[in-house]
């Protein structure tokens, strides 16, 4: 066969081997993926007023809540339109809602200026020798500061207290420490507080010289099996008495203990029995006549630092509230006041809130303000100086005079009544009128951040968003404030819901009315 009969089959095989070279060479360029598109958020269905007010009415169809009654009223916060309301001007046992009341008249009548002031007196100032011959005496008016809530450790305030005793030039102290609880007049327990409140913090007396909240720790640990259990205060001091008669059973067996503090004494008795292997126990007790720990610990302080204190510690109180007798030879002043606000409302602290409305009374003895009951101002109690102060206030600002009928400044009373009408009035006046609305506004709890709201409305639109006052006593749920719906406006609501046995049941109702609003995609005004 020719050549040239090969040649075309020749070339052909070539040019395929240089085509699969070039191929081998060359790397495959890989395909640049595909842009996955970003969906359009959905756009939330435009809602109607009606809409909303629908779905108030279904939740409070509920049939759990058919024995019980729910107050509600929810208002624009800039037009004042009614978005929603159901026995607003119907009594209600409000708990810790009667906090806003109190709350409020401070931070506008006291002004965010105000500090509570601790006067140390003496017969004398001390002589060339840094010598006071007779008692050093401590006059509180209230510092409810003096507090771990405020520095980390209550310890810290007494020691800045003793340090500034040392510095008045102080070496030796013939006399007592005397804690003067005289400030304040009246019962120190306020009228309507039941009896098995009062052991625990929550239950905290009034006192001119609260410390650490007038609370010791304490906490019961097993010891030996068949041997007595451990208990431990703390501040360690010498005003408690502990009786322990908790003895530590076989592990496994069922923990059967009961702590119990005696009314108006500071007698603390622990009975039962706590396992081998058992975790413990640990709660926060009320104390009895705080001054005289505060006293007892104060000594302690001022001998740490050198001072000798030749008598011992006591308590006193005058019940005419006059002055101490002796000269002032130095005092010393709380935290700021929008400090002792927040955490007063935040953690719904009792004891912060009567000293407050006491203080408010006392203020008003000063002004010659009457309570209005036909009790002298020179004889009445500070409580019910405050109650009237309150009162006053409340008028002022265009809440009905039978608005609220109020017994204490906390709401642990059981005979405290509110309208949910006028806690929605004191809101809106204390948003748009008062000159101190955003200390009000930083005093209140916010969901899903902080204080007795920390922990709901998490992963909602009304987390970081609802702001305002909780309340919980048996069979009391309250929860009012301010929120943003979800087109941007403003709306100020007061929700208490009485006489339902189940707390998971009204939290989660009053949860849902405030879901409602944070979600509504409207227009209120």
């Amino acid at each position: 066969m020719e050549l040239s009969t090969f040649r075309p089959i020749i070339l052909s095989t070539l040019l395929f081997i240089v085509s699969a070279v070039a191929r081998a060479q060359t790397p495959t360029p890989t395909p640049a993926p595909l842009a996955t598109p970003t969906p359009a958020a959905t756009p939330l269905p435009m809602q109607t007023l009606g809409d909303l007010q629908m779905k108030f009415r279904q939740s409070l169809s509920k049939s759990e809540l058919r024995r019980g009654m729910v107050g509600v009223k929810v208002v624009s916060l800039t037009s004042g339109n009614v978005v929603f309301e159901e026995n607003a001007e119907k009594y209600f046992m409000p708990a810790s809602n009667m906090k806003n009341f109190t709350v409020a008249t401070a931070i506008e009548k006291l002004t965010p200026d105000f500090r509570f002031v601790t006067s140390i007196y003496a017969p004398a100032s001390p002589d060339s020798e840094g010598t006071i011959n007779g008692d050093l005496r401590i006059y509180g008016r209230g510092d409810v500061s003096m507090s771990d809530r405020f520095n980390g450790d209550g310890s810290k305030s007494l020691d800045a207290l003793a340090y500034k005793i040392v510095s008045l030039g102080i070496k030796r102290i013939t006399g007592d420490i005397v804690g003067d609880d005289s400030y304040f007049r009246g019962f120190p327990i306020p009228g309507g507080w039941e009896w098995d409140d009062l052991q625990w913090s929550y239950g905290a007396e009034v006192s001119g010289l609260p410390l650490n909240d007038s609370v010791i720790d304490i906490s019961v640990k097993p010891g030996p099996e068949g041997y007595a259990c451990t208990v431990k205060m703390t501040p360690y001091n010498p005003v408690i008495r502990v009786n322990n008669l908790c003895v530590t059973s076989a592990a496994g067996i069922k923990r059967n203990l009961n702590v119990h503090k005696e009314i108006d004494r500071n007698i603390l008795t622990v009975t039962g029995t706590m396992p081998l292997g058992d975790g413990g126990f640990s709660g926060t007790v009320s104390v009895s006549r705080p001054a005289e720990l505060f006293a007892a610990l104060l000594r302690q302080k001022l001998i740490e630092k050198g001072i000798t204190v030749g008598g011992n510690y006591r308590y006193e109180r005058r019940i005419d509230g006059s002055l101490p007798a002796g000269v002032e030879i130095g005092k010393f002043e709380s935290a700021s006041f929008a400090s002792i606000t927040a955490n007063t409302m935040k953690p719904s602290q009792n004891m912060y809130t009567e000293t407050l409305l006491w203080t408010l009374g006392e203020q008003a003895r000063n002004s010659n303000v009457t309570p209005g009951n036909g009790t002298p101002v020179s004889t009445a109690d500070s409580s019910e100086l405050g109650i009237a102060a309150v009162k006053k206030f409340l008028i002022e600002i265009g809440v009905a005079p039978d608005g609220i009928v109020q017994y204490d400044g906390s709401g642990l009373s059981r005979h405290n009544l509110i309208t949910p009408a006028a806690v929605v009035q004191l809101y809106t006046y204390m948003a748009k009128q008062s000159r101190f609305s955003q200390v009000w506004r930083d005093s209140l709890t916010i969901g899903g951040v902080d204080g007795t709201l920390r922990n709901r409305f998490r992963g909602t639109r009304a987390q970081a968003n609802v702001r305002g006052k909780t309340g919980t006593i048996d069979q009391v749920s309250a929860l009012s404030g301010y929120i943003k719906t979800a087109a941007g406006e403003e709306l100020v609501f007061s929700m208490v819901v009485n006489g339902v046995a189940s707390n998971p049941a009204r939290v989660s109702l009053l949860d849902e009315l405030v879901l409602h609003l944070a979600n509504f995609t409207g227009k209120i005004d």
